[in-house]
């Protein structure tokens, strides 16, 4: 298994807004994580979800399986790309609290 590596003060990136809740555990070792690394907690969220997102083999293959599958100019796989869609977080959901916390 690999392992997740933070840098310290690498908190300058592109973010796009993903509104949900997270446990008080789980955000208070993210605050933690924050401060012993110097960065953002939008940094350590992004750091930790690529990481999970990394080692889900099943989903790593799927997502390859789409990127091949796009690169042919076939129209039945355009029209069964689009209407893939993720398991999870397909519904949005009206949260008016926010999501990070400097």
């Amino acid at each position: 298994m690999s392992r997740l590596k933070i840098e310290h003060g690498a908190s300058k990136v592109n973010l796009v807004l993903l509104k949900t809740n997270i446990e008080d555990g789980i955000s208070a070792d993210i605050d933690l994580m924050a401060a012993w690394s110097d960065n953002e907690r939008k940094y350590i969220v992004n750091e930790l979800l690529r990481f999970a997102v990394t080692q889900n083999e099943d989903f790593m293959k799927y997502k390859a399986e789409l990127a091949t599958n796009s690169s042919r100019p076939t129209s039945s796989t355009k029209s069964t790309s689009s209407s893939a869609r993720p398991a999870s977080g397909t519904a949005p959901k009206s949260d008016p609290s926010p999501v990070t916390q400097a």
